[in-house]
């Protein structure tokens, strides 16, 4: 069994960490274009097949956005970072996890918009939401992990950093299972439309839900650059 001294050893900077997570976010937002397919249409019926797939666009703009703002949150947060030990490498790679499902919500849920059965409809934004929801508790569980591994960031972050992140988590937990909801109970498009103005909301503030000031892109971080 590892006891504190242990992890203390196994405690190493953060460039690998954020050099995979970039290439697995890269991979991800790519697979979501496999999605966008030519129409099959007979001649002279493009435009009309270009625009009858217009879920499929909706679904790829909702979830391109969502995951550019991971992508801005995640080098938002490491910014703050100096060392990763164990528990927050898997903090991590569950943040990745829940990231890397959003192909397939998207697929399923542009696929029932066109398809007009109402029914798949309410499941596929059930399965979204619920991916999203996911996403959102992962980050969570991140921002949890590192309040109480204040050892492992940088000197001087503000105190309101951990409480602010953790209610914007909450805050998507919460909206994405509304969206849920609205998408079963009243109408598919409610939840497209929550799916769609989240992610901004996540970019205006992804540096935070008030304004600080980092630490300056000199600072060291155990041999990472800025």
């Amino acid at each position: 069994m590892g006891g504190p001294t242990d992890d203390i050893v196994a405690r190493t900077d953060t460039v690998r960490a954020e050099g995979f997570s970039d290439a697995v976010l890269a991979i991800v937002i790519t697979l979501l274009v496999l999605d966008l397919r030519v129409p099959e249409v007979e001649p002279g019926q493009l435009l009309s097949g270009l625009l009858d797939q217009w879920p499929s666009y909706a679904a790829y703009v909702a979830s391109y956005l969502y995951i550019a703002v991971v992508w801005l949150n995640h080098k938002a947060t490491f910014s703050r970072i100096r060392q990763a030990d164990r528990g927050l490498h898997w903090m991590n790679l569950l943040v990745l996890f829940s990231t890397a499902l959003l192909p397939f919500p998207t697929a399923v849920f542009s696929r029932a918009l066109q398809e007009h059965d109402v029914a798949d409809q309410r499941v596929a934004t059930a399965l979204y939401a619920l991916v999203g929801a996911l996403l959102c508790a992962s980050w969570l569980a991140f921002f949890h992990y590192l309040a109480r591994h204040r050892d492992l960031l940088v000197d001087g972050v503000d105190e309101r950093f951990f409480p602010g992140e953790r209610l914007r988590a909450l805050i998507g937990v919460l909206l994405y299972a509304v969206g849920g909801l609205l998408g079963v109970l009243v109408t598919p498009l409610a939840g497209l439309v929550i799916f769609i103005v989240l992610p901004p909301f996540y970019g205006v503030t992804s540096a935070g839900l008030y304004s600080s000031r980092l630490v300056p892109a000199g600072r060291s971080r155990g041999g990472a650059g800025s």
